[in-house]
């Protein structure tokens, strides 16, 4: 622990408490809670996006991978890159056209079932949870490694702020905590980048020849199967970073908190130039480390290599970069757990509560309240889990997230805007059955049963890692059965129009009235 380090620390969280304090006194109404008022313009939006999206799997755990594993680490940037082109073709200005503050909001356009929407609401109460464990994990075993804290104490540190954050400022102060925290970690992992490259010469062949003969890999370190042996682990892998994304709650609610489509689509093109930028930049990282803090050493220091960035910075420029860049990482985590925590908790407040208890008729004092309480409890819920969870890659645990989403979330996004025969029974198919595959392959996976490290010591079950090459596919198959096996609307045409005319649009069109007939 040193005074340089902790200087850094005490300016993170003291800026970012400003920005919370400020962003109170902006945070009046359910629309500045949820959505920041609709107020951001497509630059601050994308950049927001990019924060949120850049997290401790980014900067910690890819670094960490492609230092290890060569290649097979890139496999991740390359995965979570891509996504944005899933989100920019297909669901981001239809879905800001149908919704207000969640994923549920969207759906429910279409489908005005409370079933549906609760069932919505509690898959991404799941998924926040598990995309919040990567997080607190890389956290834990930051703090504990610069600041000399228990992994429990400093998951706990992290978790209190995360709840502060949300409770007080809402998306306002989320969006501007995570806008400096993109720019900081861009900054960041630009000087970082630059001094890797010039002890290279500013060569690529240079840097490329080198790191194929300094680690026990040899050449094998630019080639695939290091990590990912076998070739159906990569192929989930990929399914599951690629279409993920699109499923991602907290990625999802950012589409709301601009004022039309325009801006939504500038913000996705303003988060895909900046995240490509950043993933470009984890090889420099990833090499750099190699290079010049070890092999043996990234794999001794322990924390499944989550802590191979600020091994680096120490070894290129000493206390004050490394304690500069411990701090950025710091931010990162804090501005990715805080959007985390405000999707979950207005998943419950806005859905749950709002809808399916108080049928609607919840005022905006009592959602904004009920949002906050459901923050604490979901904090609490993730700093438990987190504890439980000190020695896995936060890389890994990401995948697994995606895997989730991309199962259980997708199918009902892209049937909902795209299949004129959906129902609401192939909807809640599709999303229980993706999840329930998603969850259950996860638990029978090498990740939670092994002999020697998993939670579960015995032999998997299920030999993948990733369970995306086969919970993907079922919650598609779940949603298409349960639709083909449902008796058709009779309305499902004019339903259908008018969603698809809304979200071309952006015109929000009342459902039409029955007539005597065919109430009758």
């Amino acid at each position: 622990m040193s005074v340089t380090t902790i200087i850094f620390f005490l300016a993170v969280i003291i800026g970012t408490m400003a920005i919370t304090y400020s962003a109170a006194q902006q945070t009046g109404t359910t629309r500045d809670f949820y959505a920041a008022g609709n107020r951001l313009n497509g630059l601050q939006n994308g950049i927001a996006i990019a924060g949120d999206y850049m997290s401790a799997a980014s900067f910690l755990g890819i670094a960490g991978t492609i230092a290890m594993y060569g290649f097979d680490g890139f496999v991740y940037a390359i995965g979570f890159f891509v996504s944005y082109l899933i989100i920019l073709f297909l669901v981001a200005e239809p879905l800001h056209n149908l919704g207000r503050y969640t994923l549920a909001d969207a759906i429910a356009v279409r489908f005005d079932s409370l079933w549906l929407r609760g069932v919505v609401a509690c898959t991404t109460l799941l998924i926040t949870i598990f995309y919040m464990l990567a997080q607190l994990v890389g956290a834990g075993a930051l703090i504990h490694y610069l600041l000399g804290v228990r992994y429990d104490t400093a998951v706990l540190i992290v978790g209190s702020l995360m709840t502060f954050y949300v409770v007080f400022g809402g998306m306002v102060a989320t969006s501007w905590v995570q806008i400096i925290k993109a720019i900081l970690l861009l900054t960041g992992t630009l000087i970082l980048s630059l001094i890797v490259f010039a002890r290279f010469d500013w060569s690529f062949s240079e840097m490329f020849s080198h790191v194929s003969t300094i680690t026990p890999l040899q050449e094998q370190f630019l080639q695939p199967g290091n990590q990912l042996h076998d070739p159906l682990e990569t192929i989930s892998l990929h399914l599951a970073l690629i279409l993920g994304t699109a499923g991602l709650p907290h990625i999802i609610s950012r589409l709301f908190t601009v004022k039309d489509a325009k801006t939504t689509r500038n913000s996705i093109y303003t988060a895909t130039w900046v995240i490509g930028a950043f993933y470009l930049m984890t090889i420099f990282l990833g090499f750099g480390a190699s290079t010049f803090v070890g092999y043996e050493a990234l794999k001794n220091v322990g924390f499944g290599g989550n802590l191979t960035v600020t091994l680096l910075a120490d070894a290129l420029g000493g206390e004050f970069l490394m304690a500069y860049i411990a701090a950025v990482a710091f931010a990162t985590i804090l501005a990715v757990v805080t959007g985390l925590v405000l999707s979950a908790s207005s998943a419950f407040a806005h859905d749950v509560y709002s809808h399916l208890i108080r049928r609607g008729v919840a005022s905006e004092k009592e959602q904004v309240t009920m949002a906050k309480l459901s923050s604490v409890a979901v904090g609490v819920i993730s700093i438990w889990l987190a504890i439980g969870a000190e020695k896995m890659n936060v890389a890994i645990l990401v995948a697994l997230t995606f895997a989730v989403a991309a199962s259980s979330n997708l199918p009902l996004l892209l049937f909902t805007l795209y299949w004129k025969r959906f129902t609401v029974r192939g909807a809640i198919c599709g999303v229980l059955t993706g999840l329930t595959a998603s969850v259950v392959l996860v638990f029978l996976g090498p990740t939670v049963m092994h002999p020697v490290t998993g939670l579960i010591r015995a032999e998997p079950l299920f030999p993948l890692t990733n369970p995306g090459l086969v919970s993907i596919p079922l919650g598609f198959l779940g949603a298409v059965l349960g639709t083909l096996l449902d008796r058709p609307d009779p309305d499902a045409e004019r339903k259908y129009q008018r969603v698809l005319f809304q979200a071309l649009t952006g015109i929000r069109v009342p459902p039409a009235k029955k007539t005597e007939q065919e109430s009758a």
